[in-house]
């Protein structure tokens, strides 16, 4: 039987960013697998460029790793009591390929963030976001990874027990999902 093919989206561009490391760590934790982080460094969305110029070639590269992935991770950052900007960009563009690589796809959303919370709130409005692609959304366990900047140690592992084995839950109720 082949790999399975995970892509994970990192609301945050940030280098050492807690989210990129989150995702690293849930496919680490998945186990077997074939995992790509996608680049969402795309240009603001601009109907008037996407009509004289199309979709760019970076937001189609990433539509054509979901419709090929297995499964997608998302993690989030919270600015402002929701979701980043380059996040919401990101789905704003990939909204506009041809065709529908979110539609079934199994999807587990989580989020990391310096506040106790966790990025809750930025959680529960991302949730919200992908409701029209029609995903397969995991609805639990919810990570909600709080002073994200003191939860990993010096491999980029996750260091709180109870995260790990939610995280560890999540990916397992993923791999279901994705036999489903």
């Amino acid at each position: 039987m082949a790999k399975l093919n995970l892509i994970g989206i990192s609301g945050s561009l940030r280098k050492g960013s807690t989210n990129s490391m989150l995702l690293s760590e849930a496919a680490r934790l998945f186990g077997d697998c074939t995992y790509t982080e996608a680049d969402i460094r795309f240009p603001l969305y601009d109907a008037d460029e996407e009509e004289a110029t199309g979709v760019p070639a970076a937001v189609q590269t990433v539509a054509d790793q979901i419709a090929a992935a297995d499964a997608v991770l998302i993690s989030t950052v919270e600015y402002n009591k929701g979701p980043s900007g380059v996040l919401k960009n990101a789905l704003d563009w990939i909204s506009r390929v041809e065709g529908t690589p979110w539609s079934g796809k199994p999807l587990a959303v989580m989020s990391a963030a310096a506040g106790r919370a966790g990025g809750e709130r930025a959680q529960l409005i991302l949730r919200s976001f992908m409701v029209p692609f029609r995903p397969r959304i995991l609805q639990g366990p919810e990570i909600h990874l709080a002073n994200s900047s003191n939860a990993f140690d010096e491999n980029g592992h996750l260091t709180g027990e109870i995260y790990v084995k939610e995280l560890t839950q999540l990916m397992e109720a993923l791999r279901a999902e994705i036999n489903r």
